[in-house]
């Protein structure tokens, strides 16, 4: 007990008679200096008495897709975190191929009497799907929050990267380094981001490099947000004479990477890569990623509030929190080169 009363003092900067004042409940502790101790027991794993242990204020959903894309479990710690700090415990519901759909995991939130849900990259943002189903959860009184998508038919708070601004900021820099066939790698063309990133793309080409909509539609290729499917987007924009490739996430420019390497290009010497979301980890691929960064941190703790603004019955406005992202230069664009024309 000695033991774990100094690891717990040292962790909290703190007397070992404070640590003790504390666990058993006794006055004369400042609030500041009790939540100091009690953080140091969560980080160092050791389980709060039973007296000390925080009610919880409810629980809330976060309804994510698959967890491979390591931006999605980003998004989903910043959520949970701003959720705990509020006293609330998120309940993550993942949907997997072949798994569970968005209703079901819906239907099982609210079976568990949750206080709110926030939904990121839901049916929200495919322009196919019927949105009955988020009328009909308010209608339950559940409040809820969407992120990253839009619809005029839903009334409720959105939060969103500006996807527009996003694409203008990587053909600028792609079009500063002299490229001038750049291509767009991008998923369905039924989701909303994926709509309003051809606009920005199309309109950067435009000012920038004088291509009509038509003209640069021939550099935009849809695919899957996977490796997989950037790397089969990025394989038919080089065969289109492009020297650089603007991808919709970090992953597909991962994937495009791939595809560069396979035909023995190098990257960024003749293939220059921009991907979309700056996940963790991506400083370290090879090369380091140049990318365009989501607001993570301020989109994850904006969606909290205004769920809890919902719940507290003083709803945020029933519109967009549109957030700008950030283009972070690193190690896979470079100057434009000459390249031998593509073969048919």
């Amino acid at each position: 007990m000695t033991a774990r009363l100094a690891d717990i003092a040292a962790q909290a900067g703190v007397s070992e008679a404070t640590v003790s004042r504390v666990l058993n409940g006794k006055p004369g502790v400042a609030a500041a200096t009790r939540e100091s101790v009690l953080a140091a027991l969560d980080v160092l794993g050791y389980e709060r008495p039973v007296r000390l242990r925080r009610r919880s204020a409810g629980l809330v959903g976060l309804i994510t897709p698959e967890l491979d894309n390591p931006i999605f479990p980003a998004l989903a710690q910043v959520i949970g975190q701003a959720l705990t700090r509020q006293g609330y415990t998120p309940v993550l519901a993942t949907q997997t191929p072949g798994g569970s759909t968005e209703d079901e995991l819906t239907e099982m939130l609210v079976d568990r009497g949750v206080s709110g849900i926030i939904f990121v990259s839901g049916l929200h943002a495919d322009t196919t799907a019927d949105t009955d189903r988020y009328d009909q959860l308010r209608a339950k009184g559940v409040p809820y929050v969407l992120v990253n998508g839009f619809s005029p038919k839903v009334q409720a708070p959105f939060v969103s990267p500006d996807d527009r601004a996003a694409m203008q900021l990587a053909v600028t820099h792609l079009a500063s380094l002299g490229h001038t066939r750049i291509g767009l790698a991008l998923g369905p063309r039924r989701f909303v981001p994926v709509l309003r990133k051809i606009e920005g793309f199309q309109l950067a080409m435009e000012e920038r490099l004088g291509l009509s909509p038509e003209e640069s539609q021939e550099l935009i290729q849809h695919s899957l947000y996977t490796l997989e499917g950037g790397q089969a987007a990025a394989a038919a924009l080089i065969a289109k004479g492009c020297t650089a490739i603007a991808c919709a996430s970090d992953m597909m420019a991962l994937g495009a990477i791939r595809a560069a390497r396979q035909q023995r290009l190098h990257v960024p010497r003749d293939i220059s890569v921009v991907g979309f979301d700056d996940s963790p980890l991506i400083a370290f691929t090879d090369p380091p990623l140049t990318t365009i960064r989501q607001p993570v941190q301020a989109m994850g703790q904006a969606s909290v509030r205004a769920l809890l603004e919902e719940i507290g019955g003083t709803p945020a406005p029933h519109s967009e929190f549109v957030f700008m992202p950030e283009l972070v230069v690193r190690g896979s664009t470079a100057s434009a080169t000459k390249r031998a024309p593509a073969r048919d």
